[in-house]
């Protein structure tokens, strides 16, 4: 019988304590199922507390090679490090996914090195006691050929093998009217480098979902977008990638752009519960580990 299940999922977790408290709290009022926690962020061990204390929540890698730190030795990871930064000064990736994606492209990028980072990362989380679900990357990296293919042998040697479909299908970008023309042209321009992500995740029999709802509507996804995105959600497994927290002086602080949208986030999020019992039909609510036996299914 055709089903539509439906995994939210939280990144972010572990940046700071007012995203940590929204994923707690959200998951608590069974409106979040999933988080992805970065190993490097100042919140780490909070968030490692909470998901040992939140049996149900799924958690899963959220690996950042862009705007961050790394966990691996920098000797062991140098092109993915950036140069700019003066001596004596803590190594760091580079700022924008601009300028990664510019020298991925150019080759100045070693998929070896993402490798030896990405798995630095996972198994960070996994010597901490998390049980990891699955990966998923920090501005969605893993949609170029080169990052996935790294990722992709750092989650096998770790045991894992689901990942998160970054792409969006229309039908949700089409339910997201308020999203900027820019990041709706951005979405639809990355969706040409599907077919090589179907490929590589086929071959090598990992799990995801039929994709990822919500892209086009970062940092503007509100109570009204949410209502719309599950009305128009077809049958289907569909991940809703989100970014909840609580407004605090650490957020305000933090290098991301996505500050004020958060607490409107969460307020969706907060009404997601009630929300199911109007849309015109039901959803299933699961997490990553529920697709752990659902090999990738040919490209739409």
């Amino acid at each position: 019988m055709p089903v539509r299940r439906l995994i939210v999922n939280a990144d972010d977790f572990g940046l700071t304590d007012g995203i940590n408290r929204a994923v707690r709290d959200l998951h608590q009022l069974g409106a979040l199922t999933s988080t992805t926690l970065m190993a490097a962020a100042p919140r780490f061990d909070e968030a490692v507390e909470i998901s040992q204390q939140q049996k149900t929540l799924g958690v899963g890698c959220h690996i950042v090679l862009v705007d961050g730190t790394p966990v691996a030795h920098p000797a062991a990871i140098p092109t993915l490090l950036d140069t700019s930064r003066q001596p004596g000064d803590d190594p760091r990736f580079r700022a924008t996914l601009g300028e990664f994606v510019r020298d991925l492209y150019c080759g100045r990028i070693d998929s070896t090195h993402i490798e030896r980072e990405a798995m630095a990362q996972i198994q960070r989380l996994q010597q901490a006691g998390v049980a990891v679900t699955h990966v998923d990357t920090h501005k969605h990296t893993h949609m170029f050929p080169r990052v996935l293919n790294g990722v992709v042998r750092a989650a096998r040697a770790c045991h894992i093998r689901t990942i998160r479909n970054p792409f969006e299908p229309p039908w949700s970008v089409a339910a997201t009217p308020g999203a900027g023309l820019v990041r709706t042209w951005q979405v639809r321009l990355l969706a040409t480098l599907q077919h090589s992500f179907w490929k590589l995740i086929r071959q090598q029999e990992f799990s995801t979902t039929d994709g990822c709802v919500g892209v086009a509507a970062t940092g503007t996804l509100n109570e009204a977008t949410l209502r719309a995105l599950l009305n128009r959600m077809p049958d289907g497994t569909f991940e809703l990638v989100c970014h909840p927290a609580y407004m605090d002086e650490e957020l305000l602080a933090t290098r991301t752009r996505l500050q004020q949208s958060r607490p409107i986030e969460l307020a969706a999020l907060q009404a997601l519960p009630s929300m199911f019992g109007s849309v015109k039909l039901p959803v299933q609510l699961i997490d990553f580990g529920r697709l752990a036996t659902r090999v990738a299914t040919p490209e739409p």
